[in-house]
C-alpha cells in the first residue's frame, strides 16, 4: 500500500525558513513526478513546485526565487526548502507523487496527509 508521509511543518516568523520532506513507500516501481501543493483557508489547492525524475522543475510565480524543490530518487523522497517566508505562505502543504506500481503500468496520483506551515508577521 502506497503511503506518502510528510514532515517539517510548523510555526515560523516572516523571513524565516522551513524545510519540508515527503517520503513515499509501499510497492512503488517508479515515481515520475513529485510535487508540493498548498491550500490556505478558503482557497483552492494550488501547485507550489514539482520535479520530474530527471530533475526538471517548475515553480509557481509566487514562490520563485524563495523556494527550492529537490528529490532523492533512491529514497523516494522529495524536499521543499522554503526561504524568506511570508505570512501569505501560510497553508497546509501537501505532497503528491505520480507513480507507477509496475513496469509499463498506468500512472497513479497519491497524496500525503498534509503538514501545516504558519508564518507569523
Amino acid at each position: 500500500q502506497v503511503q506518502l508521509v510528510e514532515s517539517g511543518g510548523g510555526l515560523v516568523q516572516a523571513g524565516g525558513s522551513v524545510r519540508l520532506s515527503c517520503a513515499a513507500s509501499g510497492g512503488i516501481f517508479s515515481i515520475n513526478v513529485m510535487g508540493w501543493y498548498r491550500q490556505a483557508p478558503g482557497k483552492q489547492r494550488e501547485l507550489v513546485a514539482a520535479i520530474t525524475r530527471g530533475g526538471n522543475m517548475n515553480y509557481s510565480d509566487s514562490v520563485k526565487g524563495r523556494f527550492t524543490i529537490s528529490r532523492d530518487n533512491a529514497k523516494n523522497t522529495v524536499y521543499l526548502q522554503m526561504n524568506s517566508l511570508k505570512p501569505e505562505d501560510t497553508a497546509v502543504y501537501y505532497c503528491k507523487a505520480r507513480l507507477e506500481l509496475r513496469p509499463g503500468g498506468a500512472d497513479y496520483d497519491y497524496w500525503g496527509q498534509g503538514t501545516q506551515v504558519t508564518v507569523s508577521s
